[in-house]
């Protein structure tokens, strides 16, 4: 536990008649608030005039009755709910972005991390441009725009684009006529499209979950590298920059970020959760009585688990739902806090019980090792844990929010230390290997690891902290890459 912050989620519709699509875009990012609880933010496209609310805050807070009303109508909308990797939060950052150029407006969401925009940004502002934020959303905005001067069309900006952006990104362009979306050749992120009911419109998004909160139909995932135009012809799909790199999803993405009733390239992120549970109890057998899983996203391997040991599962924590989440208490001993009026153990389920606590990650240490107090606290006798990802001995590049081996415990510790540090029995990680297989399928052959084996699919000299461009100016800021989502 003591978990990575998460990626950002896109969201984007497109319909052939005005309809109130801020509603539908405001259910598709209700869906999607796991992926950013900073800021939320709606584009609307009414025969060329956009609309645009963005602020900090959850989806529900940012837009009340009078922010939907001033949005209007549409025939297109793009929405965003970020937790950013590159650049602070606030409103500042907050997405989409829109921009205004001579070829016509723009707005842009984005989830992922640019590895080199660093050096994207400082060519961009020695050519003479001005950022107006901190992420490097405006740098692959500004790249579009640069090329669209020349372009015939702003998906032909985009194509030529691509050859320049390294690292991560799925993202959402809406122009005045077209809905875009776009995702990076190696496909670290995920992104997917639907169709509307009665065959009016269409809707992308980054899960699936998000399609289903308005009604669509699932019909594909965008593929690595590939761009898909909706306008007023049709669906039209570029596929240039397909296959130029091997394809590299986030694995993480199956073990934490991803909703459960999500599908991500053809694979069930529950269904790969519970495979990573029963690797987990093979790989890691122990004698106990009850298995309980850290909500939420440790439930479905706590699940996993029982079903291959043979131990029974149990409902081990109730989760408080009304309190955020831990890490955006600003302090450790706060986010400590914040631990147990979020969690409180069922004490009839661990007193005098030899309990397997599952969850997905161990980051730093401290949240887990307050966890494992509370079952001590509640009569557990022995706690044996359990961890469905690999060690983070890496830093992140492609979005999530581990930009150093500052603060991972795996990184300067062996596991027998960090099973003394958070006060357990014992402790078994999943291995890279298995990882690999709890989500392989048809559709889904090749992750990206490099948090836990340092096999990185991009190149990363460029790559750098996330608040780079808000160091002081005693530190290095400007040396190397970014991030963003």
């Amino acid at each position: 536990m003591g978990h990575i912050h998460e990626e950002c989620g896109v969201f984007g519709i497109y319909t052939k008649e005005p309809r109130d699509v801020a509603t539908d875009v405001y259910y598709g990012l209700f869906a999607l608030q796991h992926r950013g609880q900073e800021s939320a933010g709606i584009v609307v496209c009414d025969d060329g005039v956009f609309s645009v609310y963005k602020d900090v805050g959850l989806v529900n807070d940012v837009f009340d009755e009078k922010a939907m009303k001033m949005l209007g109508q549409g025939t297109m909308a793009v929405g965003h709910v970020r937790y950013g990797t590159t650049g602070t939060d606030g409103r500042l950052n907050a997405q989409p972005i829109v921009v205004n150029h001579i070829k016509g407006r723009m707005a842009l969401a984005h989830n992922g991390n640019l590895t080199n925009s660093a050096v994207l940004r400082e060519k961009l502002e020695l050519s003479g441009d001005i950022f107006h934020t901190t992420s490097d959303t405006e740098v692959i905005s500004y790249i579009t725009t640069e090329k669209r001067l020349a372009a015939p069309s702003v998906e032909a900006a985009i194509n030529q684009a691509m050859y320049e952006l390294e690292g991560a990104y799925s993202l959402v362009f809406m122009s005045p006529t077209k809905l875009i979306a776009v995702r990076d050749p190696h496909g670290f992120r995920p992104l997917c499209y639907g169709s509307l009911p009665g065959g009016e419109g269409y809707v992308i998004a980054s899960e699936s979950c998000a399609l289903d909160a308005v009604g669509a139909k699932f019909e594909r995932d965008i593929l690595p590298g590939e761009i898909l135009v909706f306008d007023k012809s049709g669906i039209r799909s570029i596929r240039n920059h397909c296959g130029e790199e091997p394809r590299s999803m986030c694995v993480f993405e199956y073990i934490y970020f991803a909703r459960p009733d999500s599908k991500i390239d053809g694979c069930s992120v529950h269904e790969a959760r519970i495979r990573a549970g029963q690797f987990l109890a093979e790989e890691h057998p122990v004698d106990a009585d009850v298995v309980i899983g850290v909500p939420d996203s440790g439930l479905d391997a706590a699940l996993g688990y029982s079903m291959r040991s043979g131990i029974p599962y149990n409902i081990g924590f109730i989760k408080n739902k009304y309190i955020g989440r831990t890490f955006i208490a600003p302090g450790q001993s706060s986010r400590e806090d914040q631990v147990r009026k979020k969690l409180n153990p069922i004490a009839s389920v661990v007193e005098g019980k030899r309990v397997v606590l599952v969850d997905d990650s161990i980051v730093r240490g401290t949240t887990c090792a307050r966890i494992v107090k509370l079952l001590r606290e509640a009569g557990a006798v022995e706690v044996h844990m359990r961890v469905s990802a690999p060690p983070f001995i890496n830093p992140c590049y492609y979005g999530t929010d581990i930009d150093s081996h500052e603060h991972l415990v795996a990184y300067s510790h062996t596991i027998d230390e960090i099973a003394k540090i958070i006060d357990v029995d014992s402790l078994g990680y999943i291995s890279v290997e298995n990882t690999k297989k709890i989500a392989a399928t048809e559709g889904c052959t090749g992750f990206c690891t490099a948090c836990f084996d340092g096999k990185y699919p991009t190149e990363t000299r460029y790559a750098s902290k996330k608040n780079r461009f808000e160091e002081k100016i005693s530190a290095n800021h400007y040396g190397g890459g970014s991030s963003e989502q």
